[in-house]
């Protein structure tokens, strides 16, 4: 039998690197393989995204919350490819830098669609009932990626935006609507995926105006590209500052950029939300109900 948890990476060329001996061990078992990789019913496929580190970060996010549930965390099959990464990462950047402004042609989008909906297949055929994406910008196709899809998938904002309805949040100021702010690149906001699940829920929903995103956020990316680390702490600050005086009740770092910016013991973070922790959490919930099911 295959192993219960399975992380396959590709080279830059998309194939399997043959120069592990372990790596060749596995593509080896794999080929005499007839069945799906794994057979639990409360398996999870992992599409990564915009980075390893995050994809990474988020499995970190199942193995930490799966402890403190007291529960073994659940058998998961991880699709990374550099090649994808890669494209989304430029096609975010370019979309949220000072010095390059260009919209992505549609042909951009076609080939990432693609390229995300073969891995898509993949993780369905390797045994997953139910596929999650760890990254913010790959929701922008969400639907297209998932349509003729055999098996349960979790949307990161519609996660995010059950948690907040489910935990009776009350208006800062009397006779307002309930308001979330969203903090993001130009790419990510105009998707409108958070705006839209938030929406859907009864929220208000704020995010960063032109002057915002011109003179904080957009330069808050460029100073984390050039490596300096305070610049972009300073400017996120502010672009955070900027939403709170607003009256929202908590602000959705929806960035993996940004995610990690601000010092853990910085108190704005009390009122940010990480969208990775609630697909987790809802991740790890969906797992232990099929888990019980399937039993």
């Amino acid at each position: 039998m295959p192993p219960s948890s399975v992380i396959l990476h590709t080279d830059e060329s998309g194939k399997f690197p043959e120069s592990r001996k372990t790596c060749n061990s596995l593509i080896a078992s794999l080929s005499s393989y007839d069945g799906p990789l794994l057979s639990a019913p409360n398996t999870v496929g992992i599409l990564g995204g915009l980075s390893v580190d995050s994809t990474l970060n988020f499995l970190r996010k199942l193995v930490h919350l799966s402890k403190e549930n007291e529960a073994k965390c659940m058998p998961f099959v991880v699709c990374s490819d550099p090649v994808l990464n890669r494209e989304l990462s430029s096609l975010e950047r370019s979309s949220s830098s000072l010095c390059s402004r260009n919209e992505p042609s549609q042909s951009d989008h076609t080939r990432i669609v693609e390229n995300l909906r073969s891995k898509r297949v993949f993780l369905e055929k390797s045994g997953a009932h139910c596929i999650v994406m760890p990254c913010h910008i790959s929701h922008s196709w969400h639907d297209e990626v998932f349509k003729g899809c055999s098996v349960h998938s979790l949307h990161m904002a519609e996660c995010v935006a059950r948690e907040l309805k489910e935990a009776g949040l009350k208006p800062l100021e009397a006779g307002s609507p309930l308001r979330i702010g969203v903090l993001a690149t130009d790419a990510t906001l105009k998707a409108g995926f958070y705006q839209e699940k938030l929406q859907i829920e009864g929220f208000e929903v704020v995010m960063p105006d032109k002057a915002t995103m011109e003179h904080a956020v957009i330069p808050a990316i460029d100073a984390l590209n050039r490596k300096d680390m305070e610049g972009a702490r300073n400017l996120l600050r502010i672009a955070l500052q900027v939403l709170l005086v607003r009256a929202v009740n908590k602000v959705i770092i929806a960035s993996d950029d940004m995610r990690d910016v601000l010092p853990r013991d910085d108190p704005l973070l009390n009122k940010c939300i990480d969208p990775m922790d609630a697909l987790a959490r809802s991740t790890i919930k969906w797992a232990q109900q099929a888990a019980e099911e399937g039993t």
